[in-house]
């Protein structure tokens, strides 16, 4: 059974284990690939305006998202998040766990919508998921994405109402 719960200061070196490979492998997020973890901590932890942490039952992390604001002032009412999951996690059904458990917290943190900015075109299996849970795509940008195997792809702007 999995436990979508807040984040403790604690479960940091169990997400950083989870962040690391995904961002040094540059498929999927627009950070560095060799983005420090002091770096990373900053981005996943202390910037956004919640992070929940997918635990096992014996609390062990193994997912996590984080939510903000996807603009400040005016566009402050739009929620963006970001997911990942651990490698031995993946093919459970845990992101769309966090997914659904993030449009709810979305709402009650008072978002009227929620939006994802640059959700690579390869990553088919994310465009998928979020299609399912109600995201459409706004927007394709062509070859907004410099993948490092398959050059300049493809990035959706996903967009859903709460």
């Amino acid at each position: 059974m999995i436990t979508l719960r807040a984040y403790h200061p604690d479960d940091w070196p169990a997400l950083w284990a989870m962040l690391a490979p995904v961002f040094r492998a540059g498929e999927t997020y627009a950070v560095p690939r060799d983005i420090t973890e002091q770096d990373a901590h900053r981005m996943w932890i202390e910037l956004p305006r919640a992070v929940r942490v997918a635990v096992d039952e014996a609390d062990k992390p193994l997912g996590t998202y984080y939510m903000k604001p996807n603009q400040a002032g005016p566009g402050d009412h739009v929620a963006n998040c970001g997911y990942i999951v651990a490698a031995e996690a993946r093919g459970r059904g845990l992101a769309g766990q966090m997914c659904e458990h993030s449009l709810g917290l979305a709402r009650e943190l008072g978002f009227t919508a929620m939006q994802y900015n640059l959700v690579v075109a390869t990553n088919t299996v994310a465009v998928r998921l979020w299609q399912a849970h109600g995201f459409a795509v706004c927007g394709t940008l062509p070859g907004a994405f410099r993948h490092p195997v398959l050059g300049a792809v493809d990035a959706h702007v996903m967009y859903r109402r709460l």
